[in-house]
């Protein structure tokens, strides 16, 4: 394993950021820190790089024991949110920093520089200055820099946060095709669900601090290991006594399957291909269910029509807990 995280703990007064933190991050693989605001990602990913000191545990890289190494031994490149670049460098000067104060001869610096310029695609914007540049060219120049030291382990904070969605998605896809080419092993933070699910080779979900599973974007997504895991990762709704994701819900207007459950239809709403609808069941809860619009189109599906639902064949599925559960285990 490239990076090994043992019995890691972490405070800051009376707040709790990590919580007996022990994992494995492969060598060579792309792996998302996914979880929500608060939940202790980016803490763990300060105490990988050194920017954060762990209050106990050990922090292993490409075995070799890292805790109490400083942040420039580590070898280690880290991208922040906010790109956080010299102003007044031009591109091509910002790319090269690094190399620089580790005094690499000249010509070499220009043709690594020259090399990943070309790699990020920008080339051509060599001698702008970063406020020169759009905000994804911005943090491809901050990807650029930290590849340019050529670090075992590349850290990414968040680092399409500060960007709208399309331009977010964009550069998603062309860190996927980057780390392809470039396989450093990479860790990067985000909230962002689907960010993760879709660039991440494995996933490490964290919660209040703690870690709540961790594994690929399928077996995540098909086989939760929690609540918390299955509703963080989409949709969920209740059907019974378990907890499920509307499109693995099936509808039909007998009670032809085993298990089924009658149903009325209370709303209905059609966006694109998608038919949602929400149907009360006979013991007064709301289940969301998601169809397709041809269907829906074969049931003829009707607000007030009565509708049968069972959970379709090899759903992801956890039991729907109830409030004094819920609160036991928030406790």
């Amino acid at each position: 394993m490239s990076i090994e995280i043992s019995d890691v703990n972490k405070r800051f007064g009376d707040f709790v950021a990590l919580e007996d933190v022990n994992v494995s991050l492969p060598t060579g693989q792309l792996t998302a820190l996914l979880g929500p605001s608060g939940g202790g990602k980016s803490t763990l990913l300060r105490i990988i790089a050194g920017l954060e000191k762990a209050d106990t545990g050990t922090v292993s890289i490409e075995g070799v024991d890292a805790t109490r190494m400083s942040p420039q031994k580590r070898n280690v490149g880290f991208v922040f949110q906010h790109y956080a670049v010299f102003k007044h460098m031009s591109v091509a000067k910002n790319v090269a920093f690094g190399l620089e104060i580790r005094k690499r001869p000249k010509d070499e610096v220009r043709a690594r520089v020259d090399e990943l310029l070309r790699l990020v695609h920008l080339s051509q914007f060599a001698d702008r200055l970063p406020s020169q540049l759009s905000g994804g060219q911005r943090q491809r120049m901050a990807l650029a820099r930290a590849l340019a030291v050529q670090p075992k382990v590349l850290l990414l904070d968040e680092p399409f946060g500060a960007l709208d969605a399309k331009v977010r998605k964009e550069l998603r896809e062309w860190l996927r095709r980057l780390h392809d080419e470039v396989p450093v092993t990479t860790v990067f933070v985000t909230h962002d669900q689907e960010e993760a699910m879709e660039v991440a080779d494995e996933i490490v979900v964290i919660n209040d601090g703690r870690i709540e599973q961790v594994g690929t974007p399928d077996s995540l997504y098909d086989r939760p290991a929690n609540d918390f895991v299955m509703g963080f990762l989409g949709e969920v709704t209740r059907l019974g006594d378990v907890r499920l994701r509307p499109h693995d819900i099936e509808i039909s207007r007998s009670p032809d399957l085993a298990g089924s459950s009658p149903a009325d239809v209370l709303r209905l709403t059609r966006v694109g291909f998608e038919v949602r609808l929400v149907a009360g069941t006979e013991d007064g809860r709301e289940v969301s269910v998601v169809t397709t619009r041809a269907h829906a189109r074969s049931l003829g599906l009707a607000e007030g029509e009565r509708v049968w639902l069972t959970p379709s064949s090899g759903a992801a599925t956890v039991p729907a807990m109830t409030p004094l559960v819920r609160a036991e285990l928030a406790g």
